[in-house]
């Protein structure tokens, strides 16, 4: 591993508009990434484990959480609390790894005050209809449900232009290509490369 620190990334992106299966794919190809595990007091899902995909906690462990100042952000979403741990984020980072937060505009909105060196990408459905299509092809959520995301996702959308990278998820290929880019060509900015090429920049120039 090198000795530069890593890039803190936001990940933001209306339900249904593929940004967990883009952040999966991109990880897969790319060892210097990691995603943030949040801590959240929803029900784990089928094929979910503690510690992986959430810390799950009872809502009671969450609160006395907030009280100690341990989260860099927390939000209600649909009922349920998720957060990120400040500790766990910095200590990645400082390990030399890029680290992804899957969080949304409001999660986003407080740790760019907080860490404001942080980069954002949001990622968009191609439209209104197919975002509908993605969300009815799930099978696994009511008819009242879909329309309640449907609502939060045109919410959730106003807010790209808050965010230093947009992406359309049209096809996922591209899209993925995409997503890469951003990552590949902020690692080439010239004081990421002095941090991790120190050595053979000062040899070639004395």
């Amino acid at each position: 591993m090198n000795h530069s620190s890593g890039t803190l990334y936001i990940v933001s992106a209306p339900s249904g508009a593929g940004k967990t299966s883009l952040v999966t794919a991109l990880t897969k190809d790319d060892r210097q990434i990691r995603v943030s595990v949040s801590h959240t007091t929803r029900a784990m899902r089928p094929g979910e484990e503690h510690g992986v995909n959430y810390h799950f906690v009872v809502h009671e462990e969450f609160k006395a959480l907030i009280a100690q100042g341990d989260f860099l952000e927390h939000a209600e979403v649909f009922g349920n609390f998720y957060g990120t741990s400040r500790s766990a984020l910095q200590q990645t980072l400082d390990q030399g790894y890029d680290l992804i937060l899957e969080i949304d505009w409001q999660g986003a909105q407080q740790v760019r005050k907080l860490m404001p060196q942080a980069l954002s990408v949001f990622i968009l459905p191609p439209s209104q209809e197919a975002l509908r299509h993605r969300l009815d092809g799930r099978g696994q959520d009511s008819e009242e449900i879909i329309a309640g995301r449907m609502k939060e996702a045109v919410s959730e959308m106003v807010h790209y232009d808050e965010y230093d990278y947009v992406i359309i998820n049209d096809d996922f290929d591209v899209a993925l290509e995409d997503l890469k880019a951003v990552f590949r060509s902020n690692r080439l900015l010239l004081k990421k490369q002095q941090q991790r090429h120190a050595t053979l920049l000062k040899q070639m120039i004395g």
